[in-house]
């Protein structure tokens, strides 16, 4: 007897739903599951360049995370994480926030404007960061200019350890608000816009319209924003490497140009401990975005 049509045509679409998953699945595992699996062993073993070429690096277990941890350099590396993340976070959302409700008006050249402020997402980020340290230069810089013409002292900002870090926030701040604007600005194109009119009938003014209506209709938008965010910005790379290269003396390092510094940036690299370094990168990304799936999940009616 011959199988029915019905239980044939099932197996054909969960062939078909197999063969649209393949690309996705093949892609996942090799530009995600492998490299993961490369750090990881790159972090329990004592490789050397020869062994990272040949093989054969013998097994060291957890001691390049105790190497890591004990390193003078990890404290302050961990410190500056954390506010180069949070300050640049709670500047790119504010002022984000911020352009996103003026925009929302809809005026004159609005569209042209949005366009103008997207132009820091566009750019290549080694285009963004030369020409911050341009700008920043102790020298020959437009901002110390500019400093001077209003009579302040010049600045070191690139050089000095008590600015290098604010040098590099100010620039990830200015290259990180079109994304929040653009996000934003969509979250706010879903909001009725009666219930704006329902609030002024009721007395309400700009500010209490934007708290009340505005900000919580905005929550989930909010947080995927500043989840993206930090994920994004916790491994920023680019722009301190090119600015300040982590100086002077560690001050503007994070884990990221430590990990890059010790796997990369030295003539005997250590590829151990720098792949630790980026692990604990990861796992600090892993527990925000944890915590927010819990968050949301607790928000959801049941």
């Amino acid at each position: 007897m011959s199988a029915p049509a019905g239980s044939e045509r099932a197996r054909s679409g969960q062939w078909a739903a197999w063969a649209f998953l393949a690309p996705v699945t093949v892609y996942l595992a090799l530009f995600y599951a492998y490299p993961l699996y490369r750090n990881l062993d790159l972090s329990l073993r004592n490789y050397t360049v020869r062994s990272f070429v040949q093989g054969g690096a013998p097994f060291t277990g957890g001691r390049n995370y105790g190497t890591v941890l004990h390193d003078p350099v990890f404290g302050p590396a961990l410190m500056h994480t954390m506010v180069f993340t949070l300050v640049s976070l709670a500047f790119q959302f504010t002022i984000g926030m911020a352009l996103a409700v003026f925009f929302a008006g809809h005026f004159r050249l609005s569209a042209t404007l949005r366009a103008l402020f997207l132009v820091p997402w566009l750019l290549p980020l080694i285009v963004s960061a030369s020409t911050w340290s341009w700008m920043l230069n102790s020298d020959s810089g437009v901002v110390n200019a500019v400093l001077h013409w209003v009579g302040v002292a010049p600045v070191d900002w690139l050089t000095s350890p008590r600015w290098s870090l604010t040098s590099v926030i100010i620039a990830n701040i200015w290259i990180g608000i079109p994304f929040n604007l653009v996000v934003l600005y969509s979250g706010l194109q879903a909001i009725p816009a009666s219930l704006y009119e329902a609030a002024a009938l009721d007395g309400a003014n700009g500010w209490q319209r934007f708290w009340r209506v505005t900000f919580p209709l905005l929550r989930p938008v909010s947080a995927i924003t500043l989840l993206l965010g930090l994920v994004y910005t916790l491994k920023v790379f680019d722009i301190i490497w090119i600015m300040t290269r982590g100086g002077p003396a560690d001050s503007s390092t994070t884990f990221a140009t430590w990990s890059y510094r010790l796997g990369f940036g030295n003539l005997l690299p250590a590829f151990g401990p720098g792949a630790a370094v980026g692990n604990l990168l990861i796992l600090i990304a892993l527990i925000f975005g944890l915590t927010y799936i819990r968050v949301q999940r607790r928000r959801q009616p049941a």
